[in-house]
């Protein structure tokens, strides 16, 4: 003790000596935010190693980030625009198709990978601690560098559309485009570490994900505008909670769809449930999931 009676700060050898002190959770909603941003260095490794090691060994290596939905909009425009002749609002079908399936894929591929976290990271989560909320948010972000990739893609072809005269017109609600995206993010966030919190006890689940996801592409609308179903129907596909913001964004790009403020609140607050449950779910696993991984 000094004369003021305070304990002095034990110095290191580079320093002042930084202790860290691992506590248990203190509730569900216990998210040691300040704790991941501690290890946001960290985050950001995940967020290399996800983004690298997608297509470590192939040949055309990032490039995949637009061959994969340009290959999927072509097969989209053939079969949906050119053969089963869907509608499209008066759009080119082209731009319709890679729109929807842009924002798709950010939230399949977040949800699917997020699914995986306990069972895909298993061997790190035994040997280090970490907050393990750390992985499920470095896929937001590597999964949001492609998202950004292909996002400007599409962007180079609207506007080529646009200067050949195709009927498509951008409007001010393409400043929507961050709230839109951080609402996929977090459902696909949200979904996915339910499943994951799941997948420890029901491997079953790792089997489905793919076939439920491809599912529920086609309950949203992605290879078809809201506005071509029946009126009975338009309600149930807008309870999805991701039908009005595809929507929202084709309209924000394209001038057509719909734009409808009530749904995306509606979605909102789905989102955030969601969001919530799975937290509950996660925090719940997270400390007992290497006795059934």
């Amino acid at each position: 003790m000094d004369e003021s009676g305070k304990k002095p700060q034990q110095e290191g050898l580079f320093g002042q000596e930084h202790i860290t002190v691992i506590e248990p959770h203190g509730g569900v909603f216990d998210l040691k935010l300040r704790e991941l941003w501690d290890y946001r260095d960290l985050v950001m490794l995940f967020v290399r190693r996800d983004f690298v090691a997608q297509y470590k060994q192939t040949i055309l290596g990032p490039a995949w980030h637009i061959i994969q939905p340009l290959l999927t909009t072509i097969m989209f425009t053939i079969v949906f625009g050119k053969i089963a002749k869907l509608s499209t609002d008066g759009v080119p079908p082209f731009l319709f198709y890679m729109a929807g399936t842009i924002i798709w894929t950010y939230f399949a591929n977040v949800l699917t990978t997020t699914a995986g976290t306990f069972t895909a990271n298993a061997h790190i989560f035994g040997k280090v601690y970490f907050p393990r909320l750390a992985i499920p948010v470095a896929t937001l972000f590597s999964k949001l560098i492609a998202f950004a990739i292909q996002y400007l893609f599409f962007l180079g072809f609207l506007a080529w559309y646009a200067a050949g005269g195709a009927p498509v017109q951008p409007n001010g609600w393409v400043l929507l485009t961050p709230v839109l995206l951080l609402m996929m993010a977090a459902i696909g966030l949200g979904g996915g570490i339910i499943i994951s919190a799941m997948t420890t006890r029901y491997r079953d689940l790792t089997i489905l994900i793919s076939f439920g996801v491809q599912l529920l592409m086609y309950a949203t609308p992605i290879i078809y505008p809201v506005s071509s179903l029946p009126e009975k129907w338009q309600f149930w596909v807008s309870l999805n909670p991701i039908a009005p913001i595809v929507e929202a964004f084709r309209y924000a790009y394209l001038g057509q769809g719909t734009l409808d403020l009530t749904m995306l609140g509606v979605s909102g607050l789905l989102i955030l449930v969601t969001l919530a449950i799975g937290i509950i779910m996660f925090n719940a696993v997270e400390r007992t999931f290497m006795d059934t991984v």
